[in-house]
């Protein structure tokens, strides 16, 4: 089966899946990027099932979801789809921790 549809979920202040939802397609796949505030993480899941009832494949979360939202994801879907995560190696940590922090 051909990757057709996939999803990337991000973290950003003040973002929310209503506001900040962007589609970009060729004529092979569709990707969607949907946007969401760092206190609204509880809200992927719902969103998730959304994507996947609408033909989904694959869902990626940011690197600022961590493994627990990963794994709860998952669970959420009963593992219908792939869902991983970006991350960020040992190097980056601190000098992303100073951006969040401001």
């Amino acid at each position: 089966m051909a990757l057709k549809k996939w999803a990337y979920l991000y973290l950003s202040p003040g973002f929310s899946p209503e506001k900040n939802t962007t589609i970009s397609s060729s004529n092979q796949c569709e990707f969607i990027a949907v946007g969401f505030d760092f206190a609204s993480k509880q809200d992927v899941i719902e969103i998730v099932r959304r994507l996947i009832a609408d033909g989904v494949q694959m869902i990626e979360l940011c690197g600022g979801f961590g493994p627990l939202w990963v794994a709860k994801v998952s669970e959420a879907i009963n593992g219908i789809v792939p869902v991983g995560s970006t991350a960020y190696g040992p190097e980056a940590r601190k000098p992303m921790l100073d951006i969040l922090a401001e």
